[in-house]
């Protein structure tokens, strides 16, 4: 879907655990074989929190993101947190990172966009219309996610999997003539998939109190296969809705940043006729960082030159829903 929307990134932050987890740690606690997950994942390590917190690691991924688009913290006149794992379920986690930010007698108005690893994505597309209408210059999108708390042993697959990790945006109209744009985006969901990707327990459903919630109702659970199968389903069409004929070439792309889904999810990418130099990888050294996973491959690309002003940027991946999400902008 065509939009052709003034948008400018104007600054990038990151921010990473100290902790860095190694293949042979989980392959001992999940009880398999040495090399199983990098076969199976492509992963050789990945990021888990010792003390942080979502909030934390949010702001300090901002306050990078905030210096390098020179602009002073009051300067943000909306904070909007596009994570996949909230740091509790009220409040709403924008507001415990405007508060770490030391903005907690701001008035500056926080909100959630949670479309669990589409988040990033859909939270760009947001912004691009907030700053058309002119209600706001300078948005501070924070992804921060933990993972780490919520894996099961019993599935070496998603256990195996994750990482935790935040990145940080803001995000401007930009100036007149600099070619920063949101170009395309789209995003569609299949509710049919729900249960491939789900975490049952922590809400009202299945409420910690009540008798009948089961301790692994709130570890995460993924059917990785039938959500690989189902995005095959819909994936080319959709595609060529966000891009033409994207499912056949990447064209005038000049860099791909994937969610980071798993080995597989990856692979994928290249029976589109898409070049592999093109595509930033990440998840081998940082793994599945759930919503975060798009922001900090981009804080990568863009910091090791890989990407650069005026090049065209896909940004796509799939997450929980089970949806699909893309969209292209001017960098």
């Amino acid at each position: 879907m065509q939009i052709n929307t003034p948008f400018k990134i104007s600054g990038l932050g990151r921010y990473l655990p100290d902790r860095i987890v190694k293949n042979s740690e989980l392959e001992t606690m999940c009880g398999i074989a040495e090399g199983w997950v990098e076969k199976h994942n492509g992963v050789r390590e990945r990021r888990w929190v010792t003390h942080e917190t979502n909030s934390f690691m949010g702001a300090q991924a901002a306050r990078e993101a905030l210096k390098e688009a020179g602009l002073e913290i009051g300067n943000i006149d909306l904070i909007i947190n596009a994570s996949g794992t909230a740091e509790q379920a009220i409040p709403d986690t924008a507001a415990l990172i405007q508060r770490e930010l030391g903005l907690g007698s701001s008035g500056i108005p926080c909100m959630s966009v949670h479309v669990t690893c589409l988040s990033f994505v859909v939270a760009l597309d947001l912004c691009a219309s907030l700053l058309s209408s002119g209600r706001y210059k300078n948005i501070l999108v924070v992804t921060a996610d933990i993972a780490s708390v919520g894996v099961n042993i019993q599935e070496p697959e998603s256990a195996t999997l994750v990482g935790d990790a935040a990145a940080a945006v803001v995000v401007t109209r930009g100036e007149a003539g600099d070619g920063s744009m949101l170009e395309h985006a789209l995003l569609r969901t299949y509710g049919d998939g729900a249960y491939h990707t789900a975490i049952m327990g922590g809400g009202s459903r299945r409420h910690p109190n009540n008798p009948l919630t089961r301790p692994e109702d709130n570890l995460f659970h993924m059917d990785g296969l039938a959500a690989l199968k189902m995005v095959k389903r819909h994936v080319y069409s959709f595609l060529d809705e966000l891009y033409p004929h994207l499912s056949h070439g990447l064209g005038d792309i000049d860099v791909v940043v994937p969610h980071q889904a798993s080995r597989m999810g990856l692979l994928l990418l290249k029976r589109f006729g898409w070049q592999d130099e093109k595509i930033l990888h990440t998840l081998e050294w940082l793994g599945n960082c759930v919503a975060a996973s798009i922001p900090v491959t981009l804080y990568e690309g863009v910091h090791s030159g890989c990407i650069q002003r005026g090049d065209r940027v896909l940004l796509i991946g799939s997450g929980a829903g089970l949806s699909i999400g893309g969209l292209v902008l001017t960098y």
